[in-house]
């Protein structure tokens, strides 16, 4: 059955509103502007979370420094969790793996 919804000029489907094809939204086209996005997110986020539990643990201890120490440790978590999902290291081997970041063997730095 047809769908009601489509007219026959949209073909497949897959065009943009104003009747373009749209953009590829593979993530490898943008992946580092999206992983930047998601780095920025864990750690902004993990500021505030235990930040906001800081707070809350400070105003029911009475004391006035656990909510720095729950900024620190929620920029160092969102910063840990955005490393082990593998967004912090953008280089790549030809063949997908990523590149050693240490410096090459041979003992040159194949600076340009």
């Amino acid at each position: 059955m047809r769908d009601s919804k489509k007219t026959a000029g949209d073909g497949d489907g897959k065009r943009g509103s104003n009747g373009s094809t749209p953009a590829s939204s593979d993530a490898s086209t943008d992946g580092g502007y999206n992983a930047g996005m998601a780095v920025f997110s864990y750690i902004i986020g993990g500021i505030i979370v235990w930040s906001l539990i800081g707070w809350g643990l400070d105003y029911l201890w009475g004391t006035r420094w656990i909510v720095l120490a729950g900024a620190l440790l929620g920029a160092v978590g969102g910063f840990y969790l955005s490393h082990m999902h593998g967004l912090t290291s953008s280089r790549k081997n030809a063949d997908g793996r990523h590149a050693p970041s240490a410096p090459s063997q041979d003992g040159e730095d194949n600076a340009k």
